[in-house]
């Protein structure tokens, strides 16, 4: 599967901007984290991954990381890139538990860019360009800001890379940091 298939795939069962905006930036921050962590080789696929990970969660909620395979096996998607997607809904919607570097960040990173996302968004600059590490803190350690980002899957995900809390945090704002202008240019060609 290419990116313009899966892009395809992802655009025939997400239609809110908001699924694909959160899409198309987890999927620059798993190639950003793909070449940062020395795996350039494999940022095409962490890409795809990130891409495609909630693809079932606008139509199906409810079978979240369930109906992914089916959808994804339908895509001509491999039975490693389902894998991949599915590890990142591990003990909450899913039993597939992140093994590889790339499975573990993905299950870190995805809730942390929701939480991000809705932080930059309290901004009056309403982007991440100008966020740092203390200000996320702050808004990490307030429970009913963006509630339903789990801070224990966070919390879990910086555990399973052997990552202090803050060095996850740090990158994945990084990350988006670099993102934030790819993103916005993709989602208004998509517009068009």
């Amino acid at each position: 599967m290419d990116r313009n298939e899966a892009l395809t795939l992802l655009q025939k069962y997400n239609k809110e901007e908001f699924h694909i905006r959160h899409a198309l930036t987890v999927e620059c921050v798993m190639r950003w984290y793909a070449k940062t962590l020395g795996y350039e080789d494999e940022t095409d696929y962490w890409g795809l991954v990130g891409l495609l990970h909630d693809i079932d969660f606008e139509m199906y909620p409810q079978e979240h990381c369930v109906k992914a395979v089916e959808i994804l096996r339908q895509g001509g998607a491999g039975e490693d890139l389902i894998r991949s997607v599915c590890s990142h809904g591990y003990s909450v919607v899913s039993d597939v538990e992140p093994r590889h570097e790339m499975e573990k960040v993905l299950f870190a990173s995805d809730e942390l860019t929701g939480l991000i996302g809705a932080a930059a968004l309290m901004r009056p600059s309403k982007s991440v360009s100008d966020m740092g590490l203390k200000s996320l803190k702050k808004k990490f350690k307030d429970k009913r800001f963006a509630a339903g980002c789990s801070r224990d899957i966070i919390h879990q995900g910086a555990e399973m890379l052997g990552w202090e809390l803050d060095k996850l945090m740090q990158m994945t704002l990084d990350a988006m940091r670099e993102c934030e202008e790819q993103v916005e240019e993709q989602l208004q060609e998509l517009k068009a």
